[in-house]
């Protein structure tokens, strides 16, 4: 069951008695504790009717004895538990999970962790609860789900601005969440979303940023990577030397990977390299014609070599800034 599916599942009112969420990406487990919280009682019958307990702070027989309640004046009452992954006895709750009651719904909600559906308490889990795994988003599926987000929002944005954020904002739902937010809430929606927008609203410089650094170097602009890594160095707490290595190393594993795929569609080799639009392509088969296999090969030792070296494995005390210089010098020469 997806996310989606489990918010109209409530929505409907066909609820059952127990629900398992678990998993390593939070945005969606909190979204629907959100909505557990705040919609399934009204604000009348939340009073007496709904309970939050945090893992570390209880064990199985407090929850238990909760959810063996019955509700007052209310068709149900909702039992949340957080944090369940620091509750040290949760085993302990499979009992009542095989037999719980009717009118409780019980929420347990499992932070940071996959349930381990091999023990005896992940297959009872499995078996008499619904589960919900809210999974990471790989790095390549970012910049779509910007684009579902903002689409979601009544909104539209071109390609470049959601890889942009992408790129800067990483996997962090909640953080891109919060961002986007920010961002619709001052854009008029009759009008696409772009660069000057992101820059405008998030702080990401449209110019000057590692999307654009990545670009130079695949298009072998000297001039303007130069000026991309001198505002680098200006502004290094927005663009730390260790974000910037492994999203060139990322680039140029791609572009690598280009040069055993030549002849194929450009939709096979979006496919194939894991790249979020089609719409990019170009900038890695241009990189790939710029940089030869043993050169693509050369950069990606050095990429490691730099990466090792900004982490202080044989780095005579040379700062971030000249390292940054160093290996762009290095890359284009």
């Amino acid at each position: 069951m997806n996310y989606k599916e489990l918010i109209k599942q409530f929505k409907s009112g066909d609820i059952k008695p127990v629900y398992f969420l678990h998993g390593d990406e939070p945005y969606y487990m909190d979204k629907v504790t959100r909505y557990v919280e705040e919609n399934v009682l009204s604000e009348s019958e939340r009073s007496f009717n709904q309970m939050i307990f945090y893992g570390k702070e209880s064990d199985h027989k407090t929850i238990i004895d909760a959810a063996s309640r019955y509700p007052m004046m209310a068709p149900r009452q909702v039992l949340i538990l957080k944090e369940a992954q620091e509750m040290r006895t949760i085993g302990n709750l499979l009992p009542y999970v095989k037999n719980p009651v009717a009118t409780t719904l019980l929420l347990i909600v499992y932070k940071h962790k996959k349930l381990d559906k091999r023990t005896s308490f992940g297959k009872g889990i499995t078996k008499h609860a619904v589960t919900f795994e809210s999974k990471k988003l790989y790095d390549n599926k970012v910049a779509a789900w910007v684009n579902t987000y903002v689409k979601d929002h009544k909104a539209t944005i071109d390609p470049k601005a959601s890889q942009l954020i992408a790129d800067y904002l990483g996997t962090n739902l909640s953080k891109v969440s919060n961002e986007l937010d920010k961002l619709l809430l001052n854009v008029d929606k009759s009008v696409t979303i772009g660069s000057t927008e992101v820059e405008k609203y998030i702080g990401i410089s449209k110019d000057y940023n590692v999307f654009e650094l990545q670009k130079a170097l695949g298009n072998r602009e000297v001039l303007k990577a130069n000026r991309i890594i001198n505002y680098f160095i200006s502004n290094p707490k927005k663009n730390p030397l260790v974000v910037v290595i492994s999203t060139l190393y990322n680039f140029f594993s791609k572009v690598y990977q280009a040069h055993f795929l030549k002849g194929i569609s450009d939709d096979a080799l979006a496919l194939n390299l894991k790249i979020g639009s089609v719409y990019f392509v170009k900038d890695y088969k241009l990189a790939a014609r710029n940089y030869p296999l043993p050169k693509t090969e050369e950069v990606l030792h050095l990429l490691r070599e730099y990466d090792l070296r900004s982490k202080g494995l044989n780095n005579n005390s040379v700062g971030p800034g000249e390292l940054m210089k160093e290996l762009i010098f290095k890359i284009l020469h």
